[in-house]
């Protein structure tokens, strides 16, 4: 199922500016023992150009949720270790910030490893976990743990189909497929699903490659796609792979027709020009209609402003910051709702209503606690990312854009 914009604005609208970074001055100043809310993310390591966007939107929340009265009328403090972008690390970490530590919350690190590892934690102790970038809802059997990327129970099926939908506007729609992936899991996981799709849609499956996560040769990969010439690339990449892959490709100067990404580090792959056309998914984009309600207005411009004084490389919101932010949107409103930090009994409202995000409402009652898929397709469009389908969500002006053809 997939949010109408209509209800987008109203339901996002309804939060109002006011509930999120105004009104400091009307609300009494937080008093009292902190909360603390705990978490990890990757900030050194592969992972690092993605970890410090969902660094930088945890900081402007708690900021903001301190200026408006904290949490049951307490500051809030946010407790936040360095997972290297390892899995094994972000659990032995989760373990102390548990048992030593002592925090009162807890919200995920980014990346499915490293997630996977903090539930295993959360649920030896029976801490509710809130997560923002989990990618296979078939691994989360922990009934405390909820995630704020709204992906759908079942990504592997509704990803490539959305994509492939995209694709069909086309001009010169695809005929032919080449998957490429990392075996890194969420991605790997999607990819396979991909296979089946593809499959069913009669598109014929030219290549199938995989590396390991961490891969940094990716010179033959290129050389094997340039050779199968697909008319469309699933890239199965997180981070800065997909970048390297295009830098590969262009080394031999071989330009697919499409290129899709599954998880890019989304400010490097706008920064080179090879990149133009690259495809990918977003539940938020830095522009109309997203930015249509005076919220996810607020968020944009606040997030434009400290990303720049940080030296991010790219100061736009888009699926990273938004769904962090919605993982900060949902302890808040379990918190609110419940009038205490008692983890079951958040995790019970929270299964049993809706929550208001800056990426729509959403729900936590299917398959591993998963609800609608409010994925959308964006694509770089001269060093902009812009939504192209569903046509509804698409930029103003904007439609999907084909290498060899006119727009």
């Amino acid at each position: 199922m997939s949010i109408d914009r209509r209800s987008f604005v109203a339901a996002v609208g309804a939060l109002g500016t006011g509930a999120l970074f105004s009104g400091s001055a009307a609300a009494q100043a937080p008093a009292g023992k902190p909360i603390r809310v705990g978490g990890t993310l990757a900030l050194t390591g592969p992972l690092s150009a993605t970890g410090l966007v969902h660094k930088l939107t945890g900081e402007i929340y708690v900021e903001s949720l301190n200026q408006r009265g904290g949490l049951l009328g307490r500051p809030v403090e946010w407790v936040l270790k360095d997972d290297q972008s390892k899995p094994d690390l972000a659990r032995t970490l989760y373990e102390q910030l548990v048992t030593a530590d002592k925090v009162d919350l807890l919200i995920g690190p980014y990346a499915t490893g490293a997630i996977l590892s903090a539930m295993g934690v959360a649920q030896r102790y029976n801490k509710t976990l809130v997560h923002h970038t989990f990618g296979i809802p078939s691994l989360a059997k922990y009934d405390q743990q909820f995630p704020a990327w709204s992906l759908g129970p079942d990504p592997e099926k509704t990803m490539p189909a959305m994509v492939l939908d995209a694709l069909a506007t086309s001009p010169k729609p695809p005929k032919t497929i080449a998957i490429v992936t990392s075996k890194f899991p969420s991605v790997h996981f999607v990819a396979l699903g991909v296979r089946e799709v593809a499959r069913q849609r009669g598109l014929q499956e030219v290549l199938f490659l995989e590396w390991d996560f961490g891969n940094r040769d990716f010179g033959p990969i290129a050389g094997r796609l340039k050779e199968a010439n697909p008319d469309f690339i699933w890239n199965g990449a997180i981070g800065l792979e997909g970048n390297q892959l295009l830098d590969a490709m262009k080394k031999i100067d071989y330009a697919p027709l499409h290129h899709f990404y599954h998880v890019p580090a989304p400010a490097p792959m706008l920064k080179a020009p090879e990149a133009n056309g690259a495809l990918a998914t977003t539940i938020f984009e830095d522009h109309s209609p997203f930015t249509d309600n005076p919220t996810a207005a607020a968020f944009v411009k606040t997030y434009r402003e400290r990303a720049a004084k940080a030296g991010l490389p790219d100061t736009a919101v888009e699926t990273q910051a938004a769904a962090s932010f919605s993982a900060w949107q949902i302890i808040e409103a379990a918190v609110v709702a419940t009038q205490g930090l008692d983890d079951k009994a958040m995790a019970t409202w929270l299964r049993a209503n809706k929550v208001d995000t800056i990426q729509g409402k959403l729900r936590f009652n299917e398959r591993g606690n998963f609800g609608d898929d409010l994925g959308k397709v964006k694509q770089v469009q001269n060093g902009k990312w812009v939504v192209v389908w569903p046509r509804q969500w698409a930029a103003p002006g904007a439609k999907l854009q084909t290498r060899g053809v006119a727009s």
